[in-house]
């Protein structure tokens, strides 16, 4: 407590100092027992409660507020940054996904996450241009919002981001590499992408933030931070998902559900599912790591109470069928033990609720992806690609921890 009340500024000091005197001063000093004339023992009891009561109270209201001016001074200003870049993204976009890096790089999950996770090799390319610019989004950079916006058949990339850039350098290899132009007094560099017709460009807003952009002018962002055409419906989920350092918002304007039924297997492909999520009008991700696990919330929001009942029964059926066949005999003996049991583990802790917002009606989903899953995962990455499956070894009666039938 010494240490926050040191560090704080001059003017939550003299105000710290004032609660403290007026809880102190004028409320519990008249409770405190008098040690002139005589006074009953009850009396002097009642009085010591009295005192003891108060002294609470006011250690309680000091806590509060030390807490609260902790969060002013260190927590808002990481607040600050997201929303200046959340707020910063174009009108129009379809989805937008937010990372906070520097705290997924603190994060245990995330760590065992890169530790198996395959590391492509450097090209020539990429290598010159980390020795260029001196730049390693791996390291350097810390907080990034990305942008997707629909025109016809195009999908445009607008990117934000806050790190730690040497911006000379960059410009000296951009200008290298591409051309750069002064529009309404900033430096704007173009840069074709390898092996591609589409150009990427940029320019640093701040030493700390830069704004890229692929195939579209960057003069409409010039003039600071856009405004949605509706900016409280994108900020209501914002700031629900403000906690996770990890999240995605998309606005639905396309058949979500029809690009997800093309990419699912035959087996496993639904009409009737995605019909319901192509009736889903905004549909929220977010990650948050706790310990050596990632707690995954997924959310599909409706203005009708029948589609997302109907939603989140088929998604449990979905659930149970799948629980059902990796108990079946025959897949007990094709799929290797460990990775069976971490996708039972998955489907087990899987929760499916509807939530009611009073005009919009949402279906959640909430999962976690474990230890376990990560090293099933890496299993899978290891072997080669249409390698036959391993045979069961014969007599191998192994029970499985969870899930076991």
């Amino acid at each position: 407590m010494f240490r926050l009340l040191v560090s704080m500024p001059g003017n939550y000091t003299g105000f710290f100092r004032f609660c403290l005197r007026f809880l102190l001063v004028q409320r519990l000093l008249p409770g405190i027992p008098s040690t002139s004339g005589s006074i009953g023992t009850n009396a002097r009891n009642h009085m010591t409660k009295r005192f003891q009561l108060g002294l609470a109270a006011a250690i309680a209201v000091v806590v509060v507020i030390a807490s609260f001016l902790a969060y002013r001074k260190w927590q808002a200003p990481r607040d600050s940054a997201r929303s200046e870049l959340l707020a910063a993204i174009p009108a129009d976009s379809s989805a937008v996904v937010f990372a906070d890096l520097g705290a997924l790089r603190r994060a245990q999950f995330f760590a065992a996450l890169l530790a198996w996770a395959p590391k492509p090799q450097a090209d020539a390319e990429y290598a010159q241009f980390l020795r260029d610019t001196g730049f390693d989004y791996e390291r350097d950079l810390d907080r990034v919002a990305i942008a997707l916006e629909k025109r016809g058949t195009e999908s445009l990339f607008f990117v934000i981001a806050d790190g730690r850039f040497d911006r000379k350098k960059i410009l000296v290899y951009a200008s290298k590499a591409g051309t750069c132009s002064i529009l309404k007094n900033r430096q704007i560099c173009s840069i074709t992408a390898q092996d591609s017709p589409r150009k990427i460009s940029f320019t640093f807003w701040n030493d700390a933030r830069i704004a890229l952009v692929s195939d579209s002018p960057l003069s409409d962002l010039l003039s600071g931070p856009q405004k949605s055409t509706d900016p409280r419906e994108w900020n209501a989920r914002f700031e629900r998902l403000a906690g996770s350092p990890v999240f995605g918002v998309i606005r639905q304007d396309a058949a979500i559900g029809e690009a997800l039924a093309a990419q699912a297997p035959g087996g496993l492909r639904s009409p009737e599912l995605s019909g319901l999520i192509d009736q889903l009008q905004w549909i929220t991700f977010a990650g948050i790591p706790e310990s050596d696990r990632l707690r995954v919330v997924v959310e599909g929001e409706c203005p009708f109470d029948a589609t997302s009942r109907q939603l989140a029964d088929l998604l449990n059926g979905v659930v149970l069928l799948a629980q059902a066949g990796l108990n079946d005999p025959k897949t007990r003996q094709q799929l290797d033990p460990a990775t069976r049991e971490a996708y039972l583990e998955l489907l087990n802790g899987a929760d499916i609720s509807k939530l009611d917002r009073g005009d919009s009606k949402a279906v959640r989903v909430v999962f976690e992806l474990t230890p376990n899953f990560l090293d099933a995962a890496q299993a899978a990455s290891r072997a080669a690609p249409g390698a036959a499956p391993a045979k069961p070894v014969p007599g191998n009666t192994q029970a499985s921890k969870k899930g076991h039938i």
